[in-house]
């Protein structure tokens, strides 16, 4: 079984016991209710592995989702996939198959017959590899490879960060002095960011859409592990510095997934948070312990063995089991309770149906902060699919609020005061 923080590459619609997370497999098996010693140094055993892959990033993805077909029909090109959970639910997506190599965009539902647990989808376009000979994929809601994909010219170009240099796209707005800072979510990369640009140029705003360390594209962590945002934070600090010495008066960070929490903590901990005009947060993890207590619980984990993994990510003594240079003090990732210490004005989007992040701590935190957090629920979709969904609303929504909170803030060239 895998345990999976949120990750945008993740496929909800797959039974829990494939979730690409912690592997059960391995914990569990054969302990008897009368065993009492046995069953502490499983829940150990547990508790330790469950720490390390919360911390851990994955080199590989799982090819959870089976190609049963493709075929030519009146309305184009399509596939034949498993029903589930993903693939029944309307919108656009993507299928990578062939390790990533090849990717398919797919749209409308064409069939779904329940009870052959088969669902015939459109496949609008096929960026890459032979999907008439794929057999293996997975489902994700990044849709696009590239900003040349959405239509937008795009420059490559090199962040300096701890470690070496991390690539981003550029993608301008004639005379923007505000910028967009994209930051994706766990397991995803930067292409996960691509289905705001359209709405970012129509607000006036060039994007920067950043890697950063641990994603498969910047230089990894001197000890390669994930900091939850407690780390990630300094990549999109570069990311503003890069905005601002190349002719960006101020940003608007936009993130997803952990790509939020690290956002959170960009605007909490950097000295150039003064530059932060706005943040547009999609799914995020607005709470760190109660996204970990969640996969505990949807993945049966026992409650000492949940209780034990965060323990260790959080305190020094575990840093022998979970690799982490240095422990992360996940009760300062709680934005509930620190619901009033964040000033910046943000939009969250987040799906009341999301299985990997729970939306409730998105709720109470604009309950908690009304005048500075606005908070717009969405349903049906999965885990940072709102766009997916229902892209107009999304496009919509973003667009104006954005232009009403831009036009209530002012650029701190006009304001410049030592924090």
């Amino acid at each position: 079984m895998a345990i999976s923080v949120p990750s945008d590459a993740s496929a909800a619609g797959t039974p829990v016991m494939s979730v690409p997370w912690v592997r059960w497999t391995a914990f569990g098996a054969g302990v008897g209710a009368a065993a009492s010693t046995a069953v502490l140094a499983a829940a150990s055993g547990l508790g330790i592995y469950f720490a390390r892959q919360v911390v851990t990033p994955a080199r590989t993805r799982d090819a959870n989702l089976e190609i049963l077909a493709v075929t030519d029909s009146e309305h184009g090109r399509q596939v034949i996939l498993p029903a589930n959970l993903d693939t029944t639910v309307e919108g656009t997506y993507s299928l990578y198959f062939d390790g990533g190599d090849g990717h398919a965009r797919i749209g409308a539902i064409r069939s779904y017959v329940p009870r052959e647990g088969t669902v015939q989808r459109d496949v609008e376009e096929v960026y890459s590899g032979d999907l008439s000979k794929a057999r293996r994929g997975w489902w994700s809601g990044s849709i696009y490879p590239s900003p040349a994909a959405v239509g937008l010219p795009e420059e490559e170009v090199s962040i300096p960060v701890e470690g070496g240099e991390a690539p981003a796209w550029l993608v301008r707005t004639p005379g923007a002095q505000t910028w967009a800072v994209m930051v994706h979510g766990r397991g995803a990369r930067r292409t996960e960011c691509l289905r705001a640009l359209r709405t970012a140029r129509e607000a006036g705003l060039t994007s920067l859409v950043i890697s950063y360390r641990n994603d498969g594209e910047a230089p990894y962590a001197p000890d390669g592990r994930y900091g939850l945002g407690l780390t990630e934070w300094q990549d999109v600090e570069a990311a503003i510095q890069y905005a601002l010495d190349h002719g960006a008066s101020d940003v608007v960070l936009f993130g997803w997934s952990m790509g939020g929490a690290i956002s959170l903590q960009a605007a909490d901990r950097s000295p150039l948070r003064r530059h932060i005009r706005a943040m547009v947060l999609d799914g995020p993890v607005i709470n760190w312990l109660n996204v970990l207590s969640h996969h505990a619980r949807v993945n049966r984990i026992p409650a000492q063995a949940g209780r034990l993994g965060q323990w260790l990510i959080s305190n020094a003594a575990g840093r022998a089991l979970t690799g982490l240079a240095a422990p992360l003090d996940l009760k300062s990732m709680d934005w509930v309770t620190r619901a009033e210490e964040i000033r910046i004005p943000t939009l969250i989007l987040h799906s009341k149906d999301d299985d990997f992040v729970p939306y409730g701590p998105s709720a109470e935190l604009a309950e908690k902060n009304p005048d500075v957090i606005t908070f717009e629920p969405f349903t049906r979709a999965g885990h940072t699919k709102e766009y997916n969904v229902d892209p107009e609303r999304w496009e919509r929504v973003v667009l104006g609020w954005l232009t009403d909170a831009l036009s209530r803030t002012r650029h701190p060239s006009e304001h410049r005061t030592a924090e």
